[in-house]
């Protein structure tokens, strides 16, 4: 439901404040008066306070509805959600997001007009002054002001500030605008959108908004999950859309298959056959955990170190010096995030909502024993392990495998590399070695899944104490 005047009786304005008045963390008043006090003129903008149905305060707030400050009443909760519903129903030109813990200097506006007539960008980031309150809202402004710093001043695109960006709608518009699926994440799907439409987003220090931060370890859990929930879900969806290719994927996400425990069953029974003939045992006992429990063990191991990471907080709020609690609060934060990221992969996984990429023909839609991505000479590749399998998605019959590898280590008879499909060893016959790796020649069973693996000896990397065994550039089913 939507409070105001009809638009015939009202002026268009140039802005559209958007103000979601959830995690107002009392201070909504404040930031609906900071608007209310813009040195540019009134009839230019709009203040649009988007109401979560929980809010508490909804007598003070009908005495604010009038032509320039609009209430809409909307039945989602989370403030990206709130934020996308102020969009549609905003008038402005310009859309400025922020939030209601926020207030700005009286010339925000002003100065973003003023900026937009003299630059040909999309939209501005703001600059977020930092208000604290006590010793941890001190230690979390300066983690986070760090990471605004590095996106505003740094990073190649991540210029999305929610909490005081302001944009040209037909931008914003042509790049989708928020998806509140993805929580705090469609910040960052946002701006990548904005890179990969072309549209430029400057950052405007002189146009200053103050943020208030909590200081709650609570609530800092609570967005850190939510960013987390985002970022995995977006990736599970397995998305081609434009700027997909710019968000990085994070390493719980691109080894997640190294936990299958299906997989990593094939790959420990694997090992037993080769350790018979060879009496190598180091991937028996490296494939054992993940083939009994899963990703469980891992789970585990990070749940132990966010508690004793969080407890360690709590000591330097206590007692700690305050160049204690930040390092303390960083280590916590990272602690979860992993911790959160694991989560969130395993629910999936039991769910059965992860998807993988789809083929016509054929598809990897499973790679175990494989290290995150890395780049040599501007080269992509993924080392796998001295034991690592993939499962193929395809038609029976027959199906030729290139396993396509970087000039890194040499492919001779040396490194002793075998070939397994399904567990049993593939003949020299099926192998072709190849300069740049090799191929393989299969028989895809009935059941249209098959697992091919190999087992081969280590590389002995300088400094390097992983179990390095091919570097794999690509895959290639034909």
């Amino acid at each position: 439901m939507l409070d105001r005047l009809p638009d015939s009786e009202t002026p268009t304005p140039l802005f559209s404040v958007i103000v979601p008045l959830e995690y107002h963390r009392g201070q909504w008043e404040r930031s609906w008066q900071g608007w209310q006090s813009q040195t540019l003129d009134r009839t230019a903008f709009e203040i649009i306070l988007v109401v979560p149905p929980d809010f508490p305060q909804r007598d003070k707030l009908a005495e604010l509805a009038s032509a320039s400050t609009r209430l809409e009443y909307a039945d989602v909760a989370h403030d990206i959600a709130l934020c996308a519903v102020g969009a549609r129903i905003a008038r402005g030109k310009f859309l400025f997001f922020t939030e209601s813990h926020c207030w700005p200097e009286p010339d925000v506006l002003d100065v973003c007009l003023a900026a937009f007539g003299q630059q040909d960008v999309a939209g501005f980031s703001c600059s977020s002054v930092p208000i604290c309150h006590n010793r941890l809202s001190i230690a979390e402004a300066d983690m986070y002001e760090a990471d605004i710093a590095y996106g505003m001043n740094s990073h190649p695109w991540r210029k999305v500030l929610d909490q005081c960006f302001v944009t040209r709608r037909e931008a914003y518009e042509a790049c989708g605008g928020l998806e509140p699926e993805f929580g705090h994440f469609s910040e960052w799907l946002l701006a990548a959108r904005y890179a990969t439409h072309g549209y430029r987003i400057g950052y405007l220090p002189e146009a200053r908004v103050h943020h208030y931060y909590v200081g709650e370890l609570g609530e800092l859990k609570t967005f850190t999950l939510d960013f987390i929930s985002g970022e995995i879900g977006y990736f599970n969806r397995q998305s081609r859309e434009p700027g997909s290719e710019l968000l990085e994927h994070p390493v719980e996400w691109v080894c997640r298959d190294n936990f299958d425990r299906d997989m990593a069953r094939a790959i420990w029974r694997m090992s037993l056959r080769d350790a018979v003939t060879l009496r190598r045992v180091g991937g028996v006992r490296r494939w054992m955990l993940p083939a009994l429990f899963g990703d469980g063990m891992e789970r585990a191991s990070s749940a132990v170190a966010s508690i004793t990471a969080y407890g360690a907080t709590v000591v330097a709020m206590l007692a700690g010096s305050q160049a204690r609690l930040g390092l303390c609060l960083k280590r916590y934060i990272a602690a979860l995030i992993r911790y959160q990221r694991l989560t969130r992969i395993c629910a999936d996984r039991i769910s059965g909502t992860q998807h993988a990429a789809v083929a016509e023909n054929a598809t990897v839609v499973t790679q175990a024993g494989f290290y995150p991505l890395e780049h040599y000479q501007g080269s992509a590749f993924r080392w796998s392990e001295t034991e690592a399998a993939i499962r193929i998605c395809a038609r029976p019959g027959r199906l030729s495998v290139s396993v396509k590898c970087l000039a890194i280590r040499s492919l001779s008879h040396q490194i002793d590399l075998r070939f397994y499909l399904d567990g049993k060893r593939i003949p020299q016959g099926a192998i072709s070695r190849e300069a740049d790796g090799f191929e393989v020649q299969i028989i895809v069973p009935p059941s249209g899944t098959a697992r091919l693996g190999w087992v081969c000896l280590p590389f002995p990397a300088t400094g390097d104490p992983r179990r390095l065994g091919l570097p794999v550039m690509r895959l290639e089913l034909a």
